[in-house]
């Protein structure tokens, strides 16, 4: 695996952003932007070598900033949203800014994906570091993250998540891509498999109701493959909030295989594995025609994500598993994203 930095663009406050090209022995590249610890491109090879770039984004830093949708970006410090912008801790309320109506969603008007990051290469890996400080969008603690990619000669999109605060605080990192295997139109032939026998109902908000519902003998039953856009049309109440998918799926505990997504018409399959509680399916429902690289348009799910991370709103739900870090604690996480052909 190697590595070339490269000048993108600067932003409209004076900013300048970097990107990082990382390339395999395949010959396959992850371009990642020092703005947001954005992933801008993945160039994967599919059925017949062909190379495809499977990840939904933009080509300049002030797309980025202005058409929003988080677009490759990591988001936080709390991804997902938190139900009333407002959680407690220790005896103590925090009020976070709603940037999704009442509710707060991935860290508020300037989360991490506004941000521009540290940027170390470091062996053929791309180290990221942010400084978030106390009361940053409403959330306590003095709270450092550093996010390393790696990209390894097999496939695999390597995500290393760490961090640390000085106070007891909440976290909940993830990356938001948004991918296409074939590249372009959208992704209702895509074969998708979630190893989740239940998933979490939602408000008309989208904020998790605190059921914990198994997916048999529903549209959200993935856990054999079948494409998306079989029952995205389903007369189902939940999938009428949404406009489609977009819930947290619960996995088992430690390490695993979270799902996998084949495109039959470029044949490319993609395993993404984690030690997360959750993944969130989001099937793009709220793509609304933006102009992306190339010119190229995006319209309604032309994208999907597959992000891996701690329950939404979990910080109000004390069944649901703790998305809080002790004072000096650290946080580690892994996920990876697994390409290969067939």
């Amino acid at each position: 695996m190697n590595m070339k930095r490269d000048f993108f663009g600067t932003t409209a406050d004076g900013r300048q952003v970097h990107v990082f090209t990382l390339k395999n022995a395949r010959g396959e590249s992850a371009r990642i932007l020092d703005l947001g610890g954005t992933v801008q491109s993945l160039l994967i090879r599919g059925r017949g070598g062909k190379l495809i770039d499977v990840a939904l984004g933009f080509d300049t830093p002030g797309e980025y900033l202005a058409k929003g949708g988080y677009l490759g970006a990591i988001v936080g410090r709390y991804a997902n949203r938190i139900g009333g912008a407002r959680f407690a801790l220790n005896g103590k309320e925090f009020r976070l800014y709603p940037n999704d109506g009442k509710n707060h969603l991935h860290g508020g008007k300037e989360g991490f994906d506004k941000k521009v990051w540290e940027a170390e290469p470091d062996g053929g890996r791309l180290k990221l570091r942010l400084f978030s400080p106390h009361m940053d969008e409403g959330y306590p603690g003095n709270f450092g993250v550093e996010v390393t990619y790696a990209f390894s000669d097999d496939g695999g999109l390597i995500i290393d998540y760490l961090a640390k605060s000085d106070m007891d605080t909440v976290v909940n990192l993830t990356n938001h891509c948004y991918f296409n295997l074939r590249g372009c139109g959208d992704i209702l032939s895509h074969e998708l498999k979630i190893n989740a026998r239940s998933m979490l109902p939602t408000d008309a908000g989208l904020i998790p109701t605190g059921e914990i519902k198994s997916v048999e003998g529903t549209p959200f039953d993935f856990t054999e493959f079948k494409s998306i856009g079989r029952d995205i049309e389903a007369d189902d109440p939940q999938l009428a909030v949404a406009g489609g998918y977009d819930h947290n799926f619960c996995l088992e505990e430690g390490y695993k295989k979270a799902c996998e997504l084949f495109c039959d018409e470029s044949g490319i399959l993609m395993e993404v594995f984690t030690d997360m509680p959750g993944v969130q399916f989001y099937s793009g429902n709220f793509l609304s025609g933006i102009s992306g690289k190339g010119g190229r348009i995006y319209g309604k799910r032309f994208g999907l994500c597959l992000e891996t991370q701690h329950y939404p709103d979990s910080v109000n739900k004390p069944h649901f598993p703790s998305p809080v870090l002790k004072a000096g604690a650290l946080f580690r996480s892994r996920t990876v994203y697994k390409f290969g052909a067939r």
